[in-house]
């Protein structure tokens, strides 16, 4: 800094003796780190559970035993590790981009579609109906798969398709789009339409998806069963490494100048492009790569659950993914995170307990936290006012 205060003078110096003033250096500030000290130290210690904790709490600690972490608690702690990566994804195009999608659950349930598909085909002739082909495609009389089946039985053709429809069908959409300029409300009424509409589609037999029954009765993946709790502990490490990695990613994407940009783009888009941005490329890039975490928490989802419908196209999917983000806490990453296990956890809890009242909880929840937590649950705690703030906005709304 005093160097460049230095050849600022030296620059003034030159314009008042009549020479040619030397350009001024532009000080950019110093790239802020990945994470802190803190923020690392949190991202080990959930690395550590994840890897080494759980699997010794399942696998090694007797059922007996107080710290023994049971099959349904792996399963369900899985599935929600799922969902945080989509509320990851909803952060990066909503909270730090401005666009609100109400269409996320469609990609998610691409990417689980596309994992379904390889699944079934590792069925074999397991089946009821002992056939190469799935029970659904007998039962319907079809005599060959589809040609949309015809990678279905590779496991790297699988994972390469996982990522790629996904993003394939985001970034079609995208760019029609945003070079339309559709923003606001607007956008997210049409990205909930595609979503519907796909949900419609996927309904009927004749696309070869399983019609309302979807895919379901899987028996092993790479040829080993996934039945077995070794099998879905791997899944369930594999899910949580996956979402400490997408956390990794997000940071980086949001800490670059393509991050600042992003949310120059929230918050002044007509600004940005005066600048010289075009911020259609931006925001198709980000929207792009959203749809492609959602698409890998879709297939991480399918094998630990057991079943892919398309019910997990219901619009209804897509809300809730927002509702997750909006409650841990927009533009701050981990509050999304927060947000699915806290909802999710809440969700499997309530659904037991008092199913009748879990809808009306839901949207009570929601109207709460816009009404009295605009930031989010870790908004508030980072907050250190947060909690006097909450309480005067509870007594005026009284």
């Amino acid at each position: 800094m005093d160097r460049a205060n230095e050849l600022i003078e030296q620059s003034l110096q030159a314009g008042r003796a009549g020479a040619t003033p030397m350009p001024i250096p532009v000080v950019l500030p110093a790239p802020a780190p990945l994470l802190s000290r803190k923020g690392w130290t949190a991202f080990l210690v959930a690395l550590v559970v994840v890897c080494g904790v759980a699997p010794v709490l399942n696998l090694m600690v007797p059922e007996g035993s107080v710290f023994h972490l049971s099959d349904y608690a792996v399963g369900l702690i899985g599935k929600i590790m799922c969902f945080a990566i989509c509320a990851l994804a909803m952060d990066l195009i909503w909270g730090y981009t401005g666009i609100l999608s109400l269409g996320h659950g469609l990609f998610f349930a691409l990417g689980g579609y596309v994992m379904g598909m390889y699944l079934m085909r590792q069925i074999g002739r397991d089946g009821n109906y002992q056939s190469d082909l799935p029970d659904f495609m007998v039962f319907l009389d079809w005599k060959t798969l589809p040609w949309h089946w015809a990678l279905s039985d590779s496991f790297i053709a699988t994972c390469i398709l996982v990522v790629a429809v996904p993003g394939l069908v985001a970034f079609v959409f995208g760019y029609f789009a945003f070079r339309s300029r559709i923003k606001g409300v607007y956008f997210s009424i049409i990205t909930q339409a595609l979503t519907f509409a796909a949900m419609l589609l996927f309904f009927r037999n004749e696309t070869g998806f399983g019609g309302n029954n979807g895919f379901t009765d899987f028996k092993r993946i790479l040829g080993i069963s996934i039945q077995t709790p070794q099998a879905r502990m791997v899944l369930f490490v594999l899910t949580g490494c996956t979402l400490l990695g997408f956390f990794l990613l997000a940071r980086w994407l949001v800490a670059s100048k393509f991050g600042r940009v992003l949310q120059a783009i929230r918050d002044a888009e007509s600004r940005v492009m005066f600048s010289g941005y075009n911020p259609i490329g931006y925001k198709l890039t980000i929207w792009t790569i959203s749809a492609m975490m959602c698409g890998v928490a879709g297939a991480l989802y399918v094998p630990q659950v057991g079943i892919i419908n398309p019910g997990e196209m219901s619009p209804a999917n897509s809300i809730e993914i927002a509702i997750w983000a909006a409650v841990g806490g927009r533009a701050s990453l981990v509050g999304p995170i927060v947000g699915a296990f806290l909802v999710n956890g809440m969700k499997s809890w309530l659904t037991v307990t008092a199913p009748e009242f879990w809808l009306y909880f839901l949207g009570a929840l929601f109207i709460a936290v816009t009404l009295f937590l605009p930031n989010g649950i870790v908004g508030w705690l980072r907050d250190p006012k947060g909690l006097g703030k909450l309480v005067n906005k509870f007594r005026r709304s009284a």
